[in-house]
C-alpha cells in the first residue's frame, strides 16, 4: 500500500508530504498506480523547487518522497500542493486498496 501523509498548518495550509510503499497493483515499472502517485509528488516538487525556486528540506529513496518547506506556505505553493492532493485523493479513491492518505 502506498501511505501518503499530508502536514498542515493549524490553518489547513500544506507545508509538506510524505509518501512511501508500493501499491502492489501491478509488476515493478508497469504498475499505473505508482506511476501516477509518483508523478503528481515529482511533480510537485519540482514546481516548487525548479519554478517556484523555494527553500524545501526532502529526502528520496526508491518507493518514497518526503518534502517540507523551509518557509511558511504561500498562494503559490499551496496551489500547486493543493492540485497534487486533489490528484492524490482521485487516485486513492479509485484504489482505495493501493493508496491511503492521512493528514
Amino acid at each position: 500500500m502506498i501511505k501518503v501523509k499530508i502536514f498542515c498548518q493549524p490553518d489547513g495550509r500544506i507545508t509538506g508530504f510524505d509518501v512511501s510503499g508500493h501499491s502492489g497493483t501491478a509488476a515493478a515499472g508497469e504498475d499505473i498506480v505508482c506511476a501516477g502517485v509518483s508523478s503528481l509528488t515529482d511533480t510537485a516538487f519540482l514546481g516548487i523547487t525548479e519554478y517556484l525556486h523555494r527553500e524545501v528540506s526532502y529526502d528520496a529513496a526508491s518507493g518514497k518522497l518526503r518534502m517540507e518547506l523551509k518557509d511558511s506556505p504561500d498562494e503559490q505553493t499551496e496551489s500547486i500542493l493543493q492540485t497534487m492532493l486533489l490528484g492524490l485523493s482521485a487516485i486513492a479513491e479509485a484504489y482505495p486498496k493501493a493508496v491511503r492518505i492521512l493528514k
